[in-house]
């Protein structure tokens, strides 16, 4: 199906066009299933998909030669009960659920997998994965908690300890030439994607919340190569649209880790528009290019990957707060959700400081404490038109 053939329907309808795309129902495929059609094809191309956990692994770094990069996540998930018996329920579902899925052979086609010490319940998840699912492959990238010239010489050692192990087990060839290449392909397909982002700060956005978010995901679960001409036939097709016109509200979404498109779909379900996000796996910091510089292409990633705004990081929280008033600023924000996954400790100290910071700022806040699986959209849509009232709209 060319792609000046894609069919368009009417956004003001809340249909979506993202399953009528080339390759049928290319996206929903992707989002919805973790060896998705995009995977299955790179790997009869004998490439090799590598597993990561957090935005802290660069997956620039997983993108050089055959090797392509994986977010984990556990899409259509509806229990944790292997993984209940090897984790406390005080430890957070997203940990939980990737243990359940890999104990249960989700994740067997993996080449291998790239952990980060974000918390205490990530490691004790990649310490388990070994443990139950010994894969062949298993990295712990330990990037540290603040963004110094000495924490960014330390990320540099690990980056180079891992591109060794990589060049050494799946005999790839990690090197400045081709970490270079790398980078040039990742900025560029950021830029498409930032195109279509932008569109969000209009009046009257072509694009609603959910569907970006599903772009976002797709972007993040599959081989950035090979679904790049959908997003630039899509971006192309979202320009001409007409804009959405009958929302209440726009609001942005705070958080940590969401790669569920039916949350934000449960939101605007309401009448209100989700036009911005600030959280690892959505626009900011997802977004940001990795800049050029006077530095070689591993100082770059660690540099790029050090500045990310992450309530792991222990630096002074005003820069962060900065930055989500800025965004709300650029998107013009009414109100903002954070979102945080139960007994998430480092996004429960971020989402307290945040709420006070924007209501010192006149911006209203609601906050919402979730599971990593989708559940209670009834109670999570009636707090959300209940916010949407408490601000006149």
């Amino acid at each position: 199906m060319a792609a000046d053939n894609i069919i368009v329907v009417n956004i003001l309808k809340k249909e979506s066009i993202l399953h009528m795309l080339p390759k049928e129902n290319l996206l929903d495929d992707v989002v919805n299933n973790i060896e998705n059609n995009l995977v299955k094809e790179a790997m009869n191309a004998g490439r090799i998909p590598i597993g990561y956990t957090c935005s802290f692994v660069p997956e620039v770094l997983l993108s050089v030669d055959k090797l392509f990069p994986l977010r984990l996540h556990a899409p259509n998930i509806t229990g944790t009960s292997s993984a209940d018996v090897y984790m406390p329920p005080v430890v957070c579902s997203y940990c939980r659920s990737l243990l359940e899925f890999g104990m249960n052979g989700h994740y067997d086609f993996l080449g291998g997998w790239v952990f980060n010490f974000s918390c205490q319940h990530m490691n004790r998840c990649a310490d388990l994965i070994q443990h139950s699912v010994k894969p062949k492959f298993v990295h712990v990238l330990d990037a540290l908690h603040s963004n110094t010239e000495n924490t960014i010489s330390w990320m540099v050692d690990e980056l180079k300890i891992l591109s060794d192990k990589l060049s050494s087990h799946f005999n790839v060839e990690i090197n400045e030439e081709s970490l270079s290449t790398a980078i040039i392909k990742h900025n560029e397909f950021i830029l498409i994607m930032g195109e279509i982002g932008d569109l969000r700060k209009l009046d009257n956005p072509p694009i609603t919340g959910t569907e970006f978010h599903k772009l976002m995901i797709a972007s993040q679960v599959s081989p950035k190569d090979l679904l790049r001409k959908t997003v630039e036939a899509l971006r192309d097709d979202i320009k001409k649209r007409d804009g959405v016109k009958d929302y209440r509200a726009r609001l942005m979404i705070l958080g940590g880790i969401l790669d569920d498109p039916k949350f934000i779909e449960s939101i605007e379900d309401v009448g209100c528009l989700v036009v911005g996000d600030h959280f690892c796996t959505g626009s900011v910091p997802g977004l940001n290019i990795i800049p050029e510089g006077p530095h070689g292409p591993l100082e770059r990633i660690a540099r790029h990957t050090m500045a990310k705004p992450c309530p792991r990081m222990f630096d002074p929280i005003d820069n962060r707060l900065d930055s989500v008033l800025q965004t709300v600023k650029e998107y013009n924000v009414d109100g903002v959700i954070i979102e945080q996954l139960k007994f998430c400790d480092p996004m429960n100290y971020y989402g307290l400081a945040m709420k006070e910071y924007l209501n010192d700022s006149g911006i209203p806040v609601l906050r919402i404490d979730r599971e990593y699986r989708l559940s209670g959209e009834g109670q999570l849509k009636t707090r959300v038109q209940a916010f949407i009232e408490s601000m006149g709209k």
